[in-house]
């Protein structure tokens, strides 16, 4: 019997399974197969489900410090409230510092899933030349591509957010298996690390493979969706409506106004490109972040972190789905407040509260990505047809609209808003943009009374825009630089 080498992993992955081709697993042991179990297709994958896996941490899309939760607690989407366990709170008043934690932990996890995925290239001469071959290469760089692109917009500076931007210090991006690896100093600019998330991205646009029907595995819509994100950071508006354009047309649905609520309480998946996958097994929690308590039918239950201000909550018309979908307004302790309800519970029953599955990338982003490009292009045509594409399924009774100028680009600006809400989006849609935070001054409840953030406003050019490498990463591994202002 061949001797078989293991890795013992710092987070939980999945197991690399010889026997047969399946679906992603929906457990996490403790051990991944290396070296001589790496023989055909299917181990390979399994591998590769590992990074996919890593993107379920405690900090990246699970926990209290997830994703889904602090980019929104930083920005004007969101208010702490005072009957919540004040999680995050540091955060969501921008009193952070590398020696408290950082924001996350998603600069250690990003690093690790990123091995997770250049793990199986290793050793991927191990299987013949064929399409299977080239997917799996495609999977793995897709995958890594996508988290360095996480890391990159939290922890340094994006294209288009300053002029000096593009020049600025990167991240290391890290394209070889090694558990030891030292920070080469993160010589790399901002650029340059652009250039090298593009490059994977690309390589996997051509290979993957078209078949890859299960939305837990990154597709070819989805990694076309993930170019149009990128250049769009990027500031390269041509090839973000080039790519997103190719998305769409191989899947068009933004989510029916009809399926629309089921997207988020249920499995339903309509205008979903890729999600991060959930079980009862596996019981990841992506909505504690937001609340407890938000049960279907007991909406008195409902215990919030943060909840949607009065004017953020105005924001969404009473003929738009995504009020519905997203909020729930009522009282808590004699309280009326909005609540989050987006990754809170599945009403079939098939997993437990705030247990569900991370859309990671939608249709509609993509248009609302190639609808901002378009508008920075002056094709304002372009730019209308999605946008009435978009709100024809999210509003009861809408009429095509045809606006130019501010209004469009402030329309623009409001669906993405709306759409993306509590969603991994708002504080990177300033920062991008170069806008400061300015907050209203509102409290909890309904009416906008309560006790406001302490911190109201940031300006554009604050260092804090720019996370904090965590410090333990920094005591690991004295070659890495902290950011600026930390």
């Amino acid at each position: 019997m061949k001797k078989i080498t293991y890795i013992i992993a710092t987070l939980a992955v999945l197991t690399v399974a010889n026997s047969c081709d399946r679906d992603l697993d929906q457990y996490s042991p403790q051990k991944v197969l290396t070296e001589n179990s790496f023989n055909d297709v299917s181990s390979f994958q399994s591998a590769i489900n590992a990074a996919y896996d890593g993107m379920k941490s405690s900090g990246y899309f699970s926990g209290d410090t997830n994703q889904l939760g602090v980019i929104d607690e930083m920005s004007d989407n969101l208010v702490i409230c005072p009957d919540g366990r004040q999680t995050n709170y540091l955060a969501s008043n921008w009193n952070i510092a590398a020696n408290v934690g950082s924001v996350t932990n998603l600069f250690i996890l990003g690093y690790q899933a990123i091995s997770y995925a250049n793990l199986p290239l290793k050793y991927i001469d191990n299987l013949p030349e064929s399409d299977s071959k080239r997917d799996i290469i495609a999977q793995a760089r897709a995958i890594r591509a996508a988290i360095h692109f996480d890391i990159a917009r939290a922890y340094c500076k994006i294209p288009t957010q300053s002029s000096d931007a593009g020049s600025s210090m990167g991240i290391d991006y890290v394209d070889t298996f090694d558990p030891l690896l030292k920070s080469e100093g993160r010589k790399l600019t901002v650029a340059q690390v652009y250039d090298k998330i593009i490059e994977d991205l690309l390589y996997a646009a051509d290979n993957i493979s078209t078949s890859n029907d299960n939305l837990g595995r990154l597709n070819k819509p989805a990694v076309l969706g993930l170019l149009s994100r990128v250049y769009l950071y990027k500031g390269d508006y041509d090839n973000c409506i080039k790519y997103g354009q190719q998305s769409i047309s191989l899947s068009q649905s933004v989510g029916s106004i009809d399926n629309f609520p089921e997207i988020w309480s249920s499995d339903n998946t309509d205008g979903v490109l890729f999600k991060i996958l959930n079980s009862s097994v596996e019981s990841v929690t992506t909505g504690t972040v937001y609340q407890q308590g938000a049960t279907p039918d007991v909406a008195s239950q409902i215990r919030s972190e943060y909840v949607v201000p009065k004017s953020v909550n105005a924001l969404f018309s009473d003929n738009d789905i995504r009020k519905s979908a997203y909020i729930r307004t009522s009282a808590y302790k004699g309280n009326v407040r909005n609540h989050v309800i987006k990754w809170a519970y599945n009403i079939g029953g098939a997993t437990p509260l705030n247990v569900v599955e991370v859309k990671y990338l939608r249709t509609a982003e993509v248009y609302l990505n190639v609808a901002e490009a378009a508008y920075k292009k002056g094709n304002s045509t372009l730019a209308n047809q999605l946008l009435n594409t978009l709100k024809e399924q999210r509003y009861t009774g809408y009429t095509d609209q045809s606006l130019s100028g501010d209004a469009l680009w402030n329309e623009i600006l409001l669906q993405r808003r709306l759409e993306l809400a509590f969603e991994n989006d708002r504080f990177y849609t300033l920062k991008r943009l170069g806008l400061p935070l300015q907050r209203t001054n509102e409290g909890a409840n309904i009416d906008g009374s309560g006790v406001p953030a302490i911190t109201q406003s940031i300006q554009a050019s604050d260092y804090r825009w720019q996370w904090p490498i965590p410090q333990s990463a920094i005591n690991k591994d004295s070659g890495l630089p902290q950011n600026s202002g930390y």
